[in-house]
């Protein structure tokens, strides 16, 4: 075939490709023009909804100082209602609940809530923290393991308490929550399952103030046993 032809009968393939991408683009004009919509509607609420965040979370900081600094200062019931110009945990909880912030201000609030002996409202709280935080995470666990006992549940505070220690995982937090569920078996009889953890803290744990004196919880339990 001659230059000519192959040149013509190309030519020819790219008008029938232009042909069927017109034929396309008339028959399909309208869905197109709405996926295009679509997309454009999607990328504007995009845009507004991380506008509107960014001035959420600059806010909740903002809110958040002066609680913090009443609850250094054990002010508790002002650290967790505001003082009239400033919010408390319980509205920065409330109004900046998608926020780090707010989402922080729940453990707080959890916190106060227990050393004011509101036991069922501090539970409600820090079951709401959810930021995937090393220290905060399993103290909130913790907290509500001391929670069930001020309320009678030693089972639940127990379950709550190892929920904590294996979380941590550190050579601080862990044993002082495997310490708590021990002492609690103890108390309701169930010295092997003491054992378990006392045991844990020696292997593990055997430099921490716990593990320092585990050896005469280990043979209380192990005599209670025999």
């Amino acid at each position: 075939m001659s230059k000519k032809k192959e040149t013509a009968k190309g030519i020819e393939n790219v008008e029938q490709t232009l042909n069927k991408t017109e034929q396309f683009l008339e028959q399909n004009y309208r869905p197109l023009l709405y996926v295009l919509a679509g997309a454009v509607v999607l990328v504007g609420i995009f845009w507004l909804l991380r506008m509107y965040t960014q001035k959420q979370n600059s806010e909740a900081l903002s809110q958040m100082y002066m609680a913090e600094q009443y609850f250094a200062e054990d002010s508790l019931k002002l650290a967790l209602n505001g003082d009239g110009n400033n919010l408390g945990f319980i509205d920065i909880a409330n109004e900046y609940k998608r926020t780090k912030s707010g989402k922080l201000a729940n453990f707080y609030a959890g916190a106060c809530l227990m050393h004011l002996g509101q036991f069922e409202e501090a539970i409600d709280y820090l079951n709401k923290y959810s930021l995937d935080d090393e220290i905060l995470a399993p103290q909130a666990q913790g907290l509500i393991g001391d929670a069930k006992v001020e309320l009678g549940d030693p089972a639940s505070a127990i379950k709550y308490y190892i929920e904590a220690a294996d979380m941590a995982e550190n050579s601080f937090h862990t044993p002082i929550y495997l310490m708590k569920a021990g002492m609690l078996h103890e108390a309701e009889g169930n010295y092997s399952e003491a054992l378990v953890l006392y045991e844990r803290i020696q292997d593990k744990y055997a430099e921490s103030n716990e593990g320092r004196s585990i050896d005469k919880y280990i043979a209380r339990a192990k005599m209670r046993i025999d």
